[in-house]
C-alpha cells in the first residue's frame, strides 16, 4: 500500500497515475468508442429503429457491450479529474494533515485498483473478443485413451459454459469406436465468448492411470483445443466455389450407428488451404451446408489474421513463444494431483474442481499475462 508523507507526494503519484491512464485511454481509442456508443444511443431513439428487429437487436447488443466496457473507463477518468479537488477539500476540512493524507491514500489505492482492473480488461478489447466462439476439441494420437480425454475436455468446457451462462450448440460430434470422441465442434454464444475462450487454444496433456489398461499402468494422452471467432456477415471473406470440394455422409452417433437415413451431414474441403470443416447437427443437408460454410469462413478469416500478425512480428523482430498448437496445460491425475498452465505457471491441486468447469483462474491468469505483455510493449 502506498504511503505519503505530505500533499506534494500524493499529488505527484496522482499525476503519474493520471498520465498512465491517459496513455491507455488514447491507445485503446476510448474516445472514438464513446462516440460510437452515443451514435448508437441516438439511433435507438428513432421511431423506425425497430422496423428491422434483427438489425435492431444486433445494434442494441453492440451498445450494451460498449457500455459495459467503456463506462468504467469514463467513471475512472472523472474520478481522476476530481481527485485534486478532493485532496484540497479533505485537507481543509480535516485540520489534521497526517490523518487526512492517510484517508486520501486509501482513496488513491482504490483508484489504482480500478486502473489495474481496466488494464486486465484490455485483453478483452480486441476486435474479435466480443464475438461468439467456435471451439473444436480433437483427440490426439493414442486411440481410445486420447478419445476419452477429448470427451473429458468437452464435458469440462460444457460445465464452464453453464457457469458463465453461455449458450452452447454442438455443430459436429464424431464418436470414437470404443469410447470417447474423435472430435467435437461447438458454437458458444455469450458476452466475450471468444475473448475468454482464446485462452484455451493449444494442446492439453493428461497423465493418469488408464481405465482401459488391465495392468493399471500410467498413460499420457493429448487433445488439442482450437478456438476461433464466429464471423458475422459484416466481415467479407471471399470463398470461390471452384476452391471447394463437398462430401455428404450419414450423421453417426455413439458406437458408429447412423442416426439419419439420409446423407444429411456435410464435409467441405477448401482446396487451396486444405482446411476441412464438417457439420451434422441438423437433419437438413441444406442447414448443415450453411453452417459448414460459416465455419470455413471463420477459419479463413482466422488464417488471414494470423498471417498479418506473423508479418507484424517479423517486421518488429518479435516472435510469440506460444502458437496454438503448443502444449499449454498439463492435467496430472497420478502419481499426484495437479493442473498447471505452462504459459502463466498458474496451478491448482484441485483437479476435480477443474474438471467440473472451474476454469476462471486459468483464463484470468492468461488474460492478465496478455495485459502485462501489452504494458511492457507500451
Amino acid at each position: 500500500m502506498a504511503e505519503f508523507r505530505n500533499k506534494t507526494e500524493l499529488l505527484a503519484a496522482l499525476r503519474e497515475l493520471t498520465d498512465s491512464f491517459q496513455e491507455r485511454w488514447v491507445r485503446n481509442g476510448i474516445e472514438g468508442s464513446l462516440s460510437e456508443m452515443e451514435d448508437l444511443a441516438r439511433s435507438m431513439e428513432r421511431s423506425d429503429f425497430w422496423d428491422d428487429p434483427e438489425e435492431a437487436k444486433k445494434l442494441s447488443m453492440r451498445k450494451s457491450g460498449l457500455e459495459k466496457k467503456l463506462l468504467p473507463w469514463k467513471s475512472l477518468k472523472n474520478e481522476l479529474n476530481d481527485f485534486p479537488e478532493l485532496i484540497e477539500l479533505t485537507l481543509e476540512e480535516s485540520g489534521q494533515e497526517k490523518e487526512a493524507i492517510r484517508s486520501l491514500a486509501d482513496d488513491y489505492e482504490r483508484l489504482v485498483g480500478q486502473f489495474d482492473a481496466l488494464l486486465l480488461s484490455e485483453a478483452l478489447m480486441g476486435p474479435d473478443d466480443g464475438r461468439n466462439a467456435i471451439i473444436t476439441i480433437s483427440s490426439g494420437a493414442g486411440g481410445t485413451e486420447s478419445q476419452d480425454w477429448a470427451e473429458m475436455l468437452l464435458r469440462m468446457y460444457s460445465r464452464w459454459f453453464n457457469k458463465k451462462e453461455y449458450d452452447a450448440e454442438t455443430l459436429d460430434l464424431q464418436y470414437g469406436e470404443e469410447a470417447g470422441i474423435k472430435t467435437a465442434t461447438v458454437l458458444v454464444k455469450g458476452e466475450n465468448a471468444y475473448g475468454y475462450l482464446k485462452a484455451e487454444n493449444g494442446v492439453h496433456r493428461l497423465v493418469r492411470i488408464s481405465p482401459f489398461d488391465s495392468n493399471k499402468r500410467r498413460h499420457t494422452s493429448f487433445a488439442s483445443v482450437h478456438v476461433m471467432p464466429e464471423i458475422d456477415d459484416d466481415i467479407d471473406v471471399v470463398i470461390e466455389k471452384k476452391d471447394l470440394r463437398e462430401d455428404t455422409y450419414r450423421a453417426s452417433g455413439a458406437g458408429g450407428q447412423h442416426i439419419n437415413k439420409t446423407d444429411s451431414a456435410v464435409r467441405i474441403t477448401h482446396l487451396p488451404t486444405g482446411i476441412v470443416v464438417q457439420c451434422q447437427n441438423e437433419r437438413s443437408q441444406h442447414k448443415n451446408r450453411a453452417t459448414a460454410l460459416k465455419m470455413l469462413k471463420a477459419r479463413l478469416y482466422e488464417l488471414e489474421k494470423q498471417k498479418q500478425e506473423e508479418d507484424i512480428e517479423s517486421r518488429s523482430g518479435e516472435k510469440k513463444d506460444v502458437a496454438w498448437g503448443s502444449q499449454i496445460r498439463s492435467y496430472v491425475f497420478h502419481p499426484y494431483k495437479l493442473v498447471k498452465d505452462l504459459r502463466t505457471d498458474f496451478e491448482t491441486g484441485n483437479v476435480d474442481a477443474v474438471m467440473d468447469g472451474e476454469l476462471d483462474g486459468f483464463v484470468d491468469a492468461y488474460l492478465k499475462s496478455l495485459a502485462l505483455e501489452t504494458r511492457s510493449r507500451a
